[in-house]
């Protein structure tokens, strides 16, 4: 065993010692995963997270029956929620006794892989643990230097608190143009640390490991953005306290007081502030003072319009749920071709509970989830992308959000093989020249 590796045994070691004495701001919230064996127990759990969301911190909700949700529960209001859960007959199991704690462990420990490992800007990034956002950066920088007739790094715009955005593009070198798009981006979700991590494994395979995927590249190019919110992102990693923080930085001010950030997944400008969406500025799931109100979708948007001749397949990896969904997200209507949507999505989820034996379910985001209006699946789809689709990737840790650092490489190899057949089939359904909805 490595010196480094025994280091961060007794380190961790002390983080849960550490944590035993602090838990911030959540100690005393305790984890319950609930599981509706009814559909009336089902709308009943999705109406409690609408209706009351500022009491009882849904950190997943129940796609379908038997699908447990897992909640959020404060000291204050445990009782009243065990006594709503009794009144509807649905089961709940205590998952974890002290939240508080738990987190805090994490995110120490996640701050002492960082001393531990860190990166120097040159070679490909691991997956022994979560990267920043500026080392994201670097890591592309140095992707383009060392492979200048492959890769193309562009800044594509900044964040609210002025963070650079860049967006990678991957091809084969042959110098040719005009070839279809898979585009991909990450990190729309602050609290999602799992999903930089997979895109980033992907840029890794498709620059890195070339040889071995080369067939992808042939007629595509790969466009790539690792964290569309970085500015939530680094927020999340300041402490425990702020660790599950879901949107972006910008602050808001309403009747004199300021609220921050929107929920950049509501904010696009089809169907926005529909069904799933909020108008109140304190909400997890806030659409914005108006739609593309933050920069940080107003990127994505960007990268949209200027693939929009070439685009074919969008994907957006989000966690957790083990899941690809497809529009529509905005209300329950199926799309003419959902059948080719459904078709693909199936290889790539097929292609993961071959991999590892995890299952992944497929279906249509407001069918699976609920409705979500102004996500940018639905926009991209809108605004001609034949493919569209939210991968929502394994829980894992104490609020779901953060797999251990040793469950990275096993996660992001995994999504990887779905993400990679999810291309190849692409690739061999649409080819080069062909539109996908014509």
């Amino acid at each position: 065993m490595e010196m480094w590796e025994k280091t961060l045994q007794l380190l961790v070691i002390l983080c849960g010692v550490f944590a035993l004495t602090r838990a911030g701001r959540y100690e005393g919230y305790k984890v319950y995963e609930v599981k509706p064996n009814t559909f009336d127990q089902l709308e009943a759990l999705r109406l409690l997270a609408k209706t009351d969301g500022d009491k009882y911190e849904f950190l997943s909700l129940s796609r379908t029956l038997n699908h447990p949700a897992r909640v959020l529960v404060s000291s204050e209001h445990e009782n009243s929620f065990k006594a709503l859960l009794q009144h509807q007959q649905i089961p709940f199991e205590l998952q974890i006794l002290n939240f508080g704690r738990a987190i805090d462990a994490e995110v120490l420990e996640h701050r002492i892989l960082r001393q531990l490992k860190p990166y120097n800007g040159t070679g490909r990034l691991g997956t022994e643990r979560y990267y920043s956002h500026d080392e994201i950066n670097a890591y592309l920088d140095d992707l383009a230097s060392r492979y200048p007739s492959r890769v193309f790094v562009k800044v594509v715009g900044k964040s609210y608190e002025g963070r650079v955005l860049k967006s990678i593009t991957i091809t084969n070198g042959d110098g040719r143009a005009g070839k279809n798009v898979i585009f991909i981006d990450g990190g729309f979700h602050a609290c999602e640390w799992l999903s930089p991590a997979t895109v980033l494994f992907s840029i890794g395979e498709l620059v890195e490991n070339f040889a071995d995927h080369a067939e992808l590249l042939t007629n595509y190019d790969f466009v790539i953005l690792p964290v569309v919110n970085p500015d939530g992102y680094e927020y999340t990693q300041l402490s425990s306290e702020t660790r599950l923080w879901r949107k972006t930085r910008q602050p808001v001010e309403v009747n004199g007081t300021v609220c921050y950030g929107t929920d950049p997944n509501r904010n696009f400008d089809f169907h926005w502030m529909g069904k799933g969406a909020s108008s109140d500025p304190f909400s997890n799931i806030y659409a914005g003072p108006r739609a593309f109100s933050e920069p940080e979708t107003m990127v994505v948007r960007d990268i949209m319009h200027t693939l929009r001749d070439r685009g074919i397949l969008y994907l957006t990896v989000h966690s957790y749920g083990n899941a690809f969904f497809y529009p529509w997200g905005w209300g329950p209507e199926l799309p003419d071709t959902w059948e080719d949507l459904h078709e693909v999505a199936l290889v790539g989820a097929e292609a993961i509970r071959e991999y590892s034996g995890t299952e992944y379910a497929v279906g249509q985001t407001t069918a699976l989830y609920g409705e979500g209006a102004g996500g940018s699946d639905d926009y991209a789809f809108n605004d001609g992308f034949a493919l569209s689709y939210t991968m929502e990737l394994p829980a894992g840790g104490s609020s779901g959000f953060e797999p251990p650092a040793s469950d990275i490489d096993r996660l992001v190899r995994e999504a990887w093989a779905g993400i990679r057949a999810l291309a190849k089939k692409v690739t061999v359904k649409y080819p080069i020249g062909k539109n996908a909805r014509s």
